[in-house]
């Protein structure tokens, strides 16, 4: 165990953890929502520090991030739990197991076996992602900072509901992420995801004023976010943060506890895509739908393709220094 740092020590050994949006105060002897951290004698501690349940080397553009180094190698890393009950989660198995089975699994790695992992895979950058990174914040804070000072980048694919204090600490070593913009309404977040969508919608507006790269994604979900006017407000929203942050609509499978739901029809999809355009969006993308125009991503000046893509296949781009080859025109896109 480690002793977690974002916290505050309260009288008859309470602490309160200031580490996500939840801010759960916590007995002694408990456990916060994540089931990773635990009160003991009044000191709160890490359950899960250097312990990692899952390893591997991922095209980047499986986070989905698509305009940050596109076609290199990430090393994605996790530890079990999450803050988030997302009764759609395709990663229950590890991101629920201290709730569901009572149980925390990974074998051990320190910081220094991290780096050397992703330097041998010839990883251009780590990803903090399968289960919720801000679980894990202490974990992930150092090997960034060492990642850091290996010229090696660090990404979360996260839900956005770290507090503004852990973020602001983490910001120097972070340089992308995707958040999870899950719907659009505060009913939406508590019914499906168990927690409340304006820390989320703060977080998203911080990390671009913080010069952090964000990318968007939504699953979209039959009957529960797939309507024209949750789908609008979401673009609407990612707008505001500027027309050059991408959005990645996927398409919903079946899993977990909502396995009584159909898949998204792909006409879905694509309506989310016109949708993100019509609004002003310049990049919107296709998700879970191999072979899909919307996969590509297009000049928004010309309209031709400058990056085609068939899942996580990159072919030949048509850039010049960011450039499209075709009209010279920026492209926005980190590389």
């Amino acid at each position: 165990m480690t002793e977690a740092r974002w916290y505050r020590k309260l009288s008859d050994n309470r602490v309160k953890c200031n580490l996500c949006n939840h801010g759960c105060l916590i007995q002694d002897g408990n456990r916060g929502i994540c089931g990773v951290r635990e009160n003991k004698d009044g000191t709160l501690y890490s359950l899960v520090y250097g312990k990692v349940i899952a390893t591997h080397v991922d095209p980047i553009e499986k986070k989905p991030l698509f305009h940050f180094y596109p076609g290199t190698k990430i090393f994605s890393i996790a530890t079990v739990g999450c803050n988030f009950k997302c009764t759609h989660c395709q990663n229950a198995d590890i991101s629920q197991m201290p709730v569901d089975h009572k149980r925390i699994s990974g074998q051990d790695a320190s910081l220094e076996q991290i780096i050397q992992m992703a330097e041998r895979t010839n990883c251009s950058s780590i990803a903090y992602t399968y289960t919720e990174p801000t679980i894990f914040m202490e974990y992930a804070y150092d090997i960034a900072k060492l990642a850091n000072e290996k010229g090696i980048k660090n990404v979360f694919v996260s839900n956005g509901y770290m507090t503004e204090e852990a973020l602001r600490d983490i910001s120097p070593y972070l340089d992308a992420v995707n958040i999870d913009l899950k719907g659009f309404t505060e009913e939406h977040y508590r019914e499906i995801c168990g927690a409340r969508l304006k820390p989320v919608l703060d977080t998203l507006k911080l990390m671009k004023e913080l010069g952090i790269w964000v990318e968007v994604t939504t699953l979209v979900i039959p009957t529960i976010n797939d309507s024209e006017k949750t789908l609008k407000g979401i673009a609407e929203f990612i707008l505001s943060l500027g027309s050059e942050t991408p959005w990645h609509v996927s398409r919903f499978h079946p899993t977990y506890k909502l396995m009584n739901l159909p898949s998204t029809p792909i006409s879905t999809v694509i309506k989310a895509r016109e949708i993100g355009l019509s609004v002003g969006l310049k990049y919107v993308y296709s998700g879970n739908v191999p072979g899909d125009d919307g996969e590509n991503t297009y000049c928004p000046d010309c309209g031709k393709v400058v990056i085609p893509r068939y899942g996580y296949n990159l072919e030949k781009r048509h850039l010049t220094d960011s450039k499209c080859e075709f009209c010279g025109e920026k492209i926005d896109i980190v590389q």
